[in-house]
């Protein structure tokens, strides 16, 4: 016995070793990925486009502020470490739990945005008063729940990555640190004269739709840019930021998502991320089919009952419920999305600037027709969406990139195979050798 409790005290002091070296190199990227936010932004050469932060500099978002408060937030899970004293079927019932009350915050912020939209309402803070009370307690339980919920999806995420050999030393590293909060706004911009990305400013995450549109036409007006204020889904800065859902399996895929960005900060295609457009596609195509494929593998093994869910993204746009008649052709909204992109396109590169312009809102005005809002549809819209290019189709057009990535995907043995050869690209040209595209 005395034997045994020597291998064990010894086996535990090495445990304990291993993971205070894990910690350490976990602190090593947060620091790194510090001073790459403090120093990324890349130097444009005119004049013109420096100019729009002359317009934004009062609305930026605050990250450094954001990563203090998400680490030490993060820093006080790991201390409590419950995903590893907890029952695995414990652990699912806390994250479906948590799901549920976001669902149920979310339908009482509806019913109070209606009562204070109710013209028939006099007195909308009496009439709310019960309300208030229950989201306040509904406020209390998710903020006392999420910490909980984050830490078993990181976990999860954790061991799924383990199994998709995407570690090293048998660990993800950085781990997938994930926190849920409101999210910042971007501001895109792209030329008039052709679709592309040139800048993205995130802005304050509360910032109005109305002021939104009147800074989209004053540097439009201004500096002759097309201007779109964008939502984001998540953020790749660590802890990465993702924003509140009620869709587990758009979470995971989120989570998974920023950390294949984390990830590939440490290699040549994450370094280059912002150097030229096909690279930044490249890296949003690539983390997009991590996000995929890890979620997929999730799913089946700890949340099975959600693989049959509907799963398309596009599906959270539209307005509209299907059509019951069986004639009718349901609408395609990618297909669709495509088709205005290739128009698009063809109108730029015959100079036709206003033309082009004029048809994307008219193609805007047939979305909403078919239950899809899009608020405002240019060429900073393609430039941004364009570049989510996992699944043929949609905004990216005839952009080859998207079809390369995903060719490399294809002739890949494994995930961690595609992942460990993109990474280390820096270029377009060498992804087409790649796959033999020349």
């Amino acid at each position: 016995m005395k034997k045994v409790h020597k291998e064990l005290i010894f086996c535990f002091i090495i445990s304990f070793m291993l993971e205070r070296l894990y910690s350490f190199l976990n602190l090593v990227f947060y620091l790194f990925l510090c001073s790459m936010l403090l120093t990324s932004s890349v130097a444009l050469p005119l004049e013109r486009i420096e100019r729009v932060q002359e317009y934004t500099h009062r609305i930026e978002y605050d990250f450094l502020s954001w990563v203090a408060d998400a680490s030490w937030i993060k820093i006080q899970q790991a201390a409590l470490g419950s995903p590893h004293y907890i029952d695995s079927s414990e652990r699912k019932e806390i994250v479906l739990d948590y799901f549920q009350l976001v669902e149920q915050v979310l339908f009482a912020e509806w019913e109070l945005d209606q009562i204070y939209s109710d013209p028939d309402i006099s007195d909308p803070e009496r009439a709310s008063e019960d309300l208030r009370e229950r989201l306040d307690a509904l406020y209390a339980k998710q903020r006392e729940l999420a910490p909980f919920a984050e830490s078993v999806l990181e976990a999860q995420v954790s061991i799924i990555l383990a199994e998709a050999n995407l570690t090293s030393g048998g660990q993800p590293l950085p781990q997938p640190l994930y926190h849920i909060s409101p999210l910042p706004t971007a501001l895109i911009i792209s030329p008039r004269e052709t679709i592309r990305q040139d800048k993205n400013i995130m802005l304050l995450a509360d910032f109005p739709v109305d002021q939104r549109n009147a800074l989209e036409e004053n540097i439009t007006k201004d500096l002759d840019f097309s201007a779109l204020v964008v939502p984001v889904g998540g953020v790749g800065i660590y802890p990465t930021m993702g924003m509140r859902s009620t869709n587990l399996p758009w979470t995971v895929d989120t989570i998974a998502h920023e950390w294949a960005h984390n990830y590939l900060t440490w290699h040549p295609l994450g370094w280059n991320y912002d150097t030229l457009p096909e690279l930044r596609t490249m890296n949003e195509t690539a983390a997009s089919i991590v996000g995929g494929e890890i979620s997929e593998m999730l799913l089946a093994r700890f949340y099975p009952e959600y693989l049959a869910a509907e799963r398309s993204p596009v599906s959270l746009l539209s307005l509209n419920k299907p059509s019951l008649d069986p004639d009718e052709a349901p609408f395609d909204y990618r297909a669709e999305m495509h088709e205005t992109r290739l128009r698009a396109d063809e109108l730029l590169a015959e100079g036709k600037i206003d033309e082009a312009e004029s048809y994307m809102e008219e193609r805007r005005k047939f979305m909403w027709e078919n239950g899809y809002p899009i608020r405002k549809l240019n060429q900073a819209y393609f430039a941004f969406y364009g570049a989510y290019a996992d699944i043929p189709g949609g905004a990216a057009g005839t952009d080859p990139v998207g079809p390369a990535v995903r060719a490399l995907r294809e002739q890949s043995d494994s995930l961690a195979d595609f992942v460990h050869r993109i990474m280390m690209l820096n270029s377009f040209e060498k992804l087409e050798e790649m796959v033999g595209g020349k």
